[in-house]
C-alpha cells in the first residue's frame, strides 16, 4: 500500500537517532554497515537473494533502512546513486560476517548495482572496477581507499 506524508529530516536521515545508544547492540566489537543500491528493474530480484543469504548465513540485523532513489545525473563520477533501491544494513563484526559480504558482493553485482563508497571498509578492487565504471583519477591524492581499490 502506498501513502505520502511529510516527516522533518531528521527523522527521515537520521531514524536510528530515536533509539538511544542503539551503536551498543552489537557487543564490544562493534559494528559495520553495508550499504548497496541496485537498479529499479533488478531490485525485486536482486534484493530478495541477498536477504535470503543473509538469513541462510544466520548474521541478520535488527537494524536496516531501505529507500527509493530517484534518477542519477549522468554527468556526475564516481555517484552512488541510481534509479532503485538502496538497503543500508548494520551487521555485528565477525570473522563470518566478511564471507558474507563477498557473497552479497556478487549478488550487487549480478544485479547490476553498486556498493556505496562512504561506508565501505573491504570491497576488493574487482568489485570496485566492476561497478564503478565512471571513476575520476585519484591524481595526487591517494587515500588509504584508494589505495585499497587499487585506482
Amino acid at each position: 500500500r502506498k501513502s505520502e506524508k511529510l516527516v522533518h529530516f531528521d527523522s527521515f536521515f537520521y531514524p536510528l537517532d530515536k533509539l538511544r545508544n542503539w551503536n551498543r547492540l552489537y557487543g564490544r566489537s562493534g559494528f559495520l554497515q553495508y550499504q548497496f543500491v541496485l537498479p529499479k528493474e533488478e531490485s525485486y530480484r536482486g534484493l530478495r537473494k541477498i536477504l535470503e543469504a543473509i538469513q541462510r548465513s544466520g548474521q541478520g540485523s535488527p537494524l536496516a533502512v531501505l529507500k527509493l532513489l530517484g534518477k542519477a545525473d549522468p554527468n556526475c563520477v564516481m555517484s552512488f546513486p541510481m534509479s532503485g533501491y538502496t538497503l543500508a544494513i548494520d551487521f555485528k563484526i565477525s570473522p563470518l560476517v566478511f564471507v558474507l559480504l563477498d557473497s552479497l558482493d556478487k549478488i550487487v553485482m549480478e544485479h547490476g548495482g553498486r556498493i556505496y563508497l562512504a561506508k565501505d571498509a573491504r570491497m576488493s578492487p574487482a568489485v570496485f572496477n566492476n561497478t564503478y565504471k565512471r571513476r575520476v583519477d585519484s591524481g595526487q591524492f591517494r587515500s588509504l581507499q584508494a589505495k585499497r581499490l587499487e585506482f
